[in-house]
């Protein structure tokens, strides 16, 4: 028999991972000044160096004997300055005021510290008793983002990485809904009838990576054509669906897009929602940037239609200002999320006594440990309130327009597009035709030739489109700094590169 030792003291462990409280709130309050410091400072600091991969690889070896991993560590505090002083002298901002890229917004300050707060908590969503109230606060979050929409609150709904996540989780409880074998247990093999996708020739490439990973192939999607708006047309889809329905196909999710990628367009959501009605098809909605702006008063109907899917994908990290990592997935049946991703294994012990049992996460969607996206999600909307999110969407989109109005009233500008918060434009010379194929042509390389001096220059950021062959430069406003100063700013930049540019390019045999 072994005898405990009553008199041994107790086990002091000192390990290098962790720090006293003291050393905690020294580094902490040291870092948050920093951070608050860059917040300030961003105006000032350039969009991005544009540096190379190699230029980055080598000031990351500098600091490091040889590349190797380190035998022995530093000071959290040492670590934590060196880090900061690297990401924010040798990062891509898109806080700053002047990023107009990419659809990513500049993320709240509250966003940040709620991120701290729940990787100091560390709770694991994948289950309900592993995190009681991060789960119920990830529930909560749901309902306001639906809320805040117009979709049914009694929905059912999961937070994930992204949009890509977030449209695939939604594609996969569609497949389980409209199967008509039990395609979990027995697979595509069940059935012979090929599985058909609709969606328009602007829908995001998440849906080619849904039907290769779920294994339908890219060859189920059909891709419909758009009209000059670039929305996706009522009758070509109609024309398509009685085509495979004929050839033997079983059609089952169509996909419309609430702000596309490259315009931010609208498709005709209500008329698709008539269409899946009467078919009986599962009617989804790519919200990831446009959704929230159905929140506005003078939001279109067709926006407002999203209400009628049957699953919507938004990000909170575009236009919900919150910093990355947050998506959403809204369906409109609440055990559509768990029918298709429910597995019930025995280290799982799940309680079936409860009246009102809580949200077990991993069984909705492709994660079981998962962390607490949804506090930063749930804080801000909080914080800033369904009037403050009206108010800063509709900024956005005021500025996106203001830029609009002054490329149309500028002789060497184009303006090509302009929906939700994006506006494409264009910079053509005075004295060059756009009739003249070989113009056109010269046009379109100019105008790269500009987007790539302008992401390289580090003053504006800003991304591309192609709108009916034409090249056009990109401006997305999705940023609660950026003001008319910055927006003002944008098209003299343009012209003065484009200028420089077109003189030292230009063919001689072009007008």
């Amino acid at each position: 028999m072994t005898h405990k030792n009553k008199s041994a003291a107790p086990l002091r462990r000192r390990t290098p991972a962790n720090l006293s409280a003291e050393e905690f709130r020294t580094a902490g309050h040291q870092l948050v000044d920093t951070i608050a410091e860059f917040f300030e400072s961003l105006p000032e600091r350039p969009v991005t160096r544009a540096e190379t991969p190699a230029e980055i690889r080598t000031i990351l070896n500098s600091m490091l004997d040889e590349n190797k991993l380190p035998e022995t560590g530093k000071p959290a505090n040492e670590l934590l300055n060196e880090t900061a002083e690297l990401l924010f002298d040798h990062s891509l901002h898109n806080g700053h005021p002047r990023f107009f890229g990419y659809i990513t917004s500049s993320a709240t300050p509250l966003g940040a510290l709620a991120d701290m707060l729940a990787a100091s908590i560390n709770n694991n969503l994948g289950k309900w008793d592993l995190s009681p109230l991060a789960s119920e606060i990830e529930a909560q979050s749901v309902r306001w983002i639906a809320e805040l929409i117009g979709y049914p609150t009694n929905c059912g709904g999961i937070m994930s990485s992204g949009g890509n996540m977030a449209n695939f989780l939604a594609f996969v409880a569609a497949r389980k809904a409209q199967a008509d074998w039990p395609i979990r247990e027995h697979g595509l093999q069940g059935n012979s009838r090929q599985l058909t996708v609709y969606g328009s020739r602007e829908t995001h490439t998440w849906i080619e990576k849904a039907t290769d990973i779920t294994g339908l192939g890219t060859d189920a999607i059909r891709w419909i054509d758009t009209d000059a708006e670039q929305r996706m047309c009522i009758d070509a889809l109609e024309a398509q669906l009685d085509a495979d329905i004929a050839d033997g196909c079983t059609p089952f999710i169509v996909v419309g897009t609430a702000g596309n990628v490259s315009t931010g367009a609208i498709d005709p959501l209500a008329a698709l929602a008539d269409i899946c009605t009467r078919r009986g098809l599962w009617f989804h909605v790519d919200g990831a940037y446009g959704a929230p702006a159905a929140a506005l008063p003078d939001a279109s109907d067709d926006l407002r239609a999203l209400a009628r899917a049957d699953s919507v994908a938004l990000d909170p990290h575009k236009w919900l200002y919150n910093p990355i990592e947050a998506g959403c997935t809204l369906v409109r049946d609440p055990t559509a999320l768990a029918a298709a991703f429910s597995f019930e294994p025995s280290y799982y012990r799940l309680n079936t006594d409860e009246t009102e049992p809580g949200p077990n996460y991993y069984a909705m969607g492709m994660q079981n440990t998962r962390g607490f996206r949804a506090l930063k999600v749930w804080l801000n909307l909080r914080h800033i309130g369904r009037l403050g999110y009206v108010d800063m969407i509709s900024q956005d989109i005021a500025l996106a327009q203001r830029l609009y109005k002054i490329a149309q009233s500028h002789d060497e500008l184009e303006a090509v597009a302009q929906h939700l918060s994006i506006t494409n434009l264009r910079f053509v010379p005075r004295d060059l035709s756009v009739d003249k194929e070989t113009d056109a042509n010269y046009l379109n390389d100019l105008n790269q030739a500009i987007l790539d001096q302008l992401q390289q220059g580090g003053e504006i950021f800003v991304s591309n489109a192609i709108i009916d062959s034409r090249y056009t430069l990109r401006a997305c406003v999705v940023n609660f700094r950026t003001t008319n100063d910055d927006i003002d700013a944008l098209p003299e930049i343009i012209l003065r590169t484009g200028r420089q540019l077109d003189a030292s390019i230009r063919p001689e045999n072009l007008s």
